[in-house]
């Protein structure tokens, strides 16, 4: 290959990436087709938060608002919030977004009183913060630094009830939401729209996480291959690292704090970053940014991001 060709063959990639921004640039934004005030919004798990934070953004903008939870009394709380912000229409329905029975009257509200859904956010959650074996499974040492001993039953079903806990809410809630409202938006918005509050964790393995992150990596999954077989919805993933808030506090496996919390990722600039993701069509964010760089490392050199991770979550085998 000579000097000009291999001039032109690296100047095109350029060019291609420029022609897209150009294009994009002249495309209709989702702000335009659907107006911010006009936007109607469906938050599962916004009793507190993230999904406080984001009903929080939604009403200030004047969109309609409906948020879902378990606990009625926060619930009300952050209804009178989204009334005080501005939003037009605020309601509040206790639900659980892992009973099927639950979502479809919540749908059936949804259709009533807005007409049609534009963006679901799901953000409801739980954590689990304990290793599997010496934690959840209740294993013991019984000698030297890596023996451990043989988990009883009870041990085994104990752990077997807590990933239960965690599979219905990390994975199952958000399944049969998808499955809930994916027809509701495609046939009532012209634009319609995911948030999955995911984590990092569910693409960085991290110790003491292994519950948490292996739920949280499957409804990632799961909404990246929705993607794909609904083309007309614009879905967008959330991975935040550690998030300031009481998020951990009500821990399935009621493991207590392992990390240090200083510098924890502010809960409203979290969501900021998911109204700008809908708005902008952005498929994947990373928060804080650096992180993909972690995504990547890890297939690189697994071994330093594993000693890493470890010793952020004060983990010693």
């Amino acid at each position: 290959m000579g000097l000009s060709s291999a001039v032109l063959w690296s100047v095109v990639p350029f060019a291609v990436f420029y022609a897209v921004q150009v294009i994009r640039g002249q495309r209709e934004g989702r702000t335009d087709v659907i107006p911010k005030h006009k936007e109607r919004v469906v938050i599962l798990g916004a009793s507190s938060g993230i999904g406080r934070a984001i009903a929080h953004q939604y009403a200030s903008r004047e969109a309609a608002v409906v948020i879902v939870g378990r606990r009625e009394t926060m619930l009300e709380e952050v209804r009178a919030e989204c009334d005080a912000l501005g939003a037009p229409i605020a309601l509040q329905i206790v639900a659980d977004f892992t009973v099927p029975e639950d979502l479809v009257r919540v749908r059936n509200v949804v259709e009533r009183e807005l007409g049609g859904l534009d963006t679901l956010i799901i953000s409801a959650g739980v954590s689990a913060l304990q290793p599997l074996v010496t934690g959840v499974a209740q294993a013991v040492k019984i000698k030297g630094e890596y023996a451990i001993g043989e988990p009883t039953l009870g041990g085994i079903q104990r752990a077997k009830e807590i990933a239960s806990k965690a599979v219905a809410s990390n994975y199952i809630g958000p399944l049969i939401s998808a499955a809930t409202f994916i027809p509701m938006l495609e046939l009532t918005s012209h634009w319609p729209a995911v948030v999955l509050i995911s984590s990092v964790a569910s693409v960085i393995p991290a110790p003491t996480r292994s519950i948490y992150a292996s739920t949280k990596s499957a409804s990632l999954i799961l909404f990246q291959s929705l993607s794909i077989e609904h083309p007309l919805v614009q879905f967008s993933h959330i991975l935040p690292a550690t998030v300031e808030g009481d998020f951990r506090a009500g821990a399935v496996d009621g493991g207590g704090v392992r990390e240090d919390l200083k510098g924890a990722l502010d809960r409203n600039t979290v969501a900021k970053e998911c109204l700008k993701a809908v708005d902008n069509g952005t498929k994947v964010v990373w928060l804080p940014k650096m992180m993909r760089i972690g995504h990547l490392l890890y297939w690189l050199m697994p071994s330093i991001v594993e000693g890493v991770a470890a010793k952020k979550y004060n983990f010693t085998p």
